[in-house]
């Protein structure tokens, strides 16, 4: 049993517009050439589509039925154009992009307005992870695109390198850890609570990886760590970006211990080196790379 795309034309146009001479308008055909593609659907269905003892032919219920799975077949007709047409002219229907929470999304925003700009057909989704969980994201989703400050352990990727980020272990000037200008011990240091965003990877080499901590808070994402640290709850390390003026306030401040309380991060745009970039893609790219660059020489 097979129904052919001008039967369900067909059964649409006549459904649509309350008759066989409109619908034959519509479609192109001759009167005879719709009756017939409607007869031969109803004969190859072995169901009654139409009840036509009317001035006008109507839609039996059975037919509605019907009616409503062409009209869903017709709309994937036109979906699977509309996909050709834009990977014909280079661009792909789908781009999936990956950040890590710690790389600022403004420059990902800036860029993806300019695709909005130039009206690209590209669908894009874009995803916020942390550390391991990026490559993870980017595996599950089959993304295109990935921002992370840790290398990919078990894939071959594409790279393009963006500029450091710098990020210093902060805590309020109301905070302990802030008084005077003492050097805290590993010892002192484990006196407090210390936050951080969903995990540590020792990857990261953080000079606190190894400290042991009696209170640790995991929390969803960095601002929701500023806010914290901003309240006097707790210390961690911040981007640098997202505290300038807190840190020209004197708001926050550098906690000073023994080991290091600065740590530069390298992250860097991935990409499958055997897969083509669309021109969306390609596009993201170029003006991503350009946004972040501008930010890094402020």
């Amino acid at each position: 049993m097979e129904i052919t795309l001008e039967q369900a034309r067909a059964l649409d146009a006549v459904a649509r517009l309350g008759g066989f001479a409109k619908a034959a308008l519509e479609l192109r055909k001759g009167h005879t050439g719709v009756i017939y593609l409607i007869k031969t659907l109803e004969q190859r269905l072995n169901l009654k589509l139409l009840d036509r003892t009317g001035y006008r032919a109507r839609l039996t219920p059975t037919g509605n039925l019907v009616w409503a799975r062409c009209q869903k077949v017709l709309e994937a007709e036109q979906g699977l154009v509309q996909l050709c047409r834009e990977i014909a002219s280079g661009w792909e229907p789908n781009l999936t992009l990956v950040f890590d929470g710690i790389v600022s999304i403004e420059g990902g925003l800036k860029a993806l307005a300019q695709l909005e700009k130039q009206k690209v057909p590209t669908r894009i989704a874009l995803f916020t992870e942390f550390l391991g969980g990026v490559e993870q994201k980017f595996t599950d989703a089959t993304a295109d695109i990935m921002v992370s400050v840790l290398p990919p352990e078990h894939l071959k990727l594409t790279r393009v390198d963006l500029p450091p980020i710098r990020a210093l272990l902060v805590a309020h000037r109301s905070h302990p850890l802030t008084k005077g200008r003492q050097v805290f011990s590993e010892r002192q240091l484990r006196e407090h609570v210390f936050l951080t965003v969903r995990g540590s990877d020792q990857r990261l080499k953080l000079s606190t990886h190894g400290l042991d901590r009696n209170s640790m808070v995991h929390l969803s994402d960095f601002h929701a760590k500023k806010t914290a640290i901003l309240n006097g709850f707790g210390f961690g390390w911040l981007p640098d970006y997202l505290i300038r003026q807190e840190l020209r306030r004197k708001e926050l401040r550098v906690v000073n211990w023994e080991a290091a309380s600065e740590h530069v991060h390298f992250p860097k745009l991935y990409h499958r080196g055997d897969q083509f970039l669309g021109r969306a893609a390609r596009l993201f790219v170029d003006r991503f790379v350009e946004e972040v660059e501008r930010c890094g020489t402020k």
